[in-house]
């Protein structure tokens, strides 16, 4: 199968795409966290082509991205106060809420749960493939199963070249890592499966009446994931990752300790850091081994290169990777969810 990449800007670009998605084939598109995979939402036998082309697990359900509020509706049994107030706050937006499936959704889409993922994403092209559709649209991000999701065309091209007939170029995504999701299927209590850019504290401040919580394995590594998708492995580099926390300093002295010992050991290491320990460090370690992760503290130039950093050293002669996290609050917590699990855990603070 030959992948077409295609950068829509005509209604026919749409309604080809569109089209494509009807038939029942898959289309990789844009949004403005990272690129999605999309098939009909209501068609199973497209919804298993993704399973197919990603290598996925079974169990781990796929998200319905809408066009607009009003569709959510269509795919939900009953959208309650709390996830209607969450919608009209931050849609279009990076948060999916879980909501009650409708009878018609299958059940592959939800990976056989009585419940379902919806999202409105904040991105023209994708809305507008939704809308053109007419149908919600399932969609993982569009990558191999436990590779780093992909935040550009370039990216979803070097995973699904020749595994999918069509893929919407829109350019870089905005945000770098995945939506929040939200659990509002309990009574009084709005539960935090998968952090992302809307935060705890956002959520919470629209909501000041209701307990606003983490899922407890999102914070220790014993509990069982509410999330079927957070069990799996995930974000993973070609090379090990081990992820460096402390203050500037100390992160950066650790950080030039562990170069230094795994380069006399014969290594070749590579370096994701912030800017400022770059700098530090650019005595011991070559400008082509490291990835400028903008500013210290800067967490969304961080969570939007992330990925890319996480795929950038791929096709060198490295032999590991170390990176300089940051603290998790805010932003932070989502990219620290992402670097633990593109470690394996390995994560150490200095």
């Amino acid at each position: 199968m030959d992948t077409e990449i295609l950068r829509p800007t005509s209604c026919t670009d749409f309604e080809r795409a569109a089209e494509t998605i009807r038939s029942g084939a898959l289309v990789a598109f844009p949004t403005e966290t990272v690129y999605g995979l999309g098939a009909n939402g209501l068609d199973a036998a497209a919804c298993a082509r993704i399973y197919a082309a990603k290598g996925r697990p079974s169990d781990n359900p796929l998200i319905l991205h809408i066009a607009d509020l009003t569709m959510a509706h269509t795919v939900a049994h009953d959208v309650p106060p709390v996830a209607a107030h969450l919608f009209t706050a931050f849609a279009p937006g990076p948060l999916t809420v879980i909501l009650p499936k409708a009878a018609h959704i299958p059940d592959i889409v939800t990976g056989g749960l009585s419940t379902v993922g919806v999202r409105c994403p904040d991105h023209d092209v994708a809305r507008r493939l939704i809308s053109a559709a007419g149908v919600p649209i399932a969609a993982p991000s569009a990558n191999t199963s436990g590779r780093p999701s992909p935040t550009s065309a370039a990216m979803v091209y070097e995973d699904m070249a020749g595994r999918i007939p069509l893929l919407l170029d829109g350019g870089s995504c905005r945000l770098g890592v995945e939506s929040t999701i939200v659990d509002c299927t309990e009574a009084g209590t709005v539960t935090i499966l998968r952090p992302g850019a809307i935060t705890r504290e956002m959520i919470a401040a629209e909501l000041p009446h209701i307990e606003v919580r983490m899922d407890a394995a999102l914070t220790a590594e014993d509990e069982a994931p509410r999330a079927p998708g957070m069990k799996y492995t995930h974000y993973a580099p070609r090379v090990p990752l081990t992820v460096y926390v402390g203050t500037g300093t100390d992160a950066a002295a650790a950080l030039r300790e562990e170069l230094l010992r795994r380069t006399a050991a014969g290594e070749r290491p590579a370096l994701i850091a912030s800017n400022e320990t770059i700098a530090a460090l650019s005595d011991i370690i070559h400008a082509d081994d490291t990835y400028h992760c903008g500013a210290r503290g800067n967490h969304s130039a961080f969570a939007s290169c992330l990925y890319d950093a996480l795929r950038h050293f791929d096709t060198m002669p490295v032999t590991s990777l170390l990176a300089e996290g940051t603290a998790a609050v805010g932003l932070g917590t989502a990219i620290m969810n992402r670097l633990r699990k593109a470690s394996g855990g390995d994560i150490r603070f200095v």
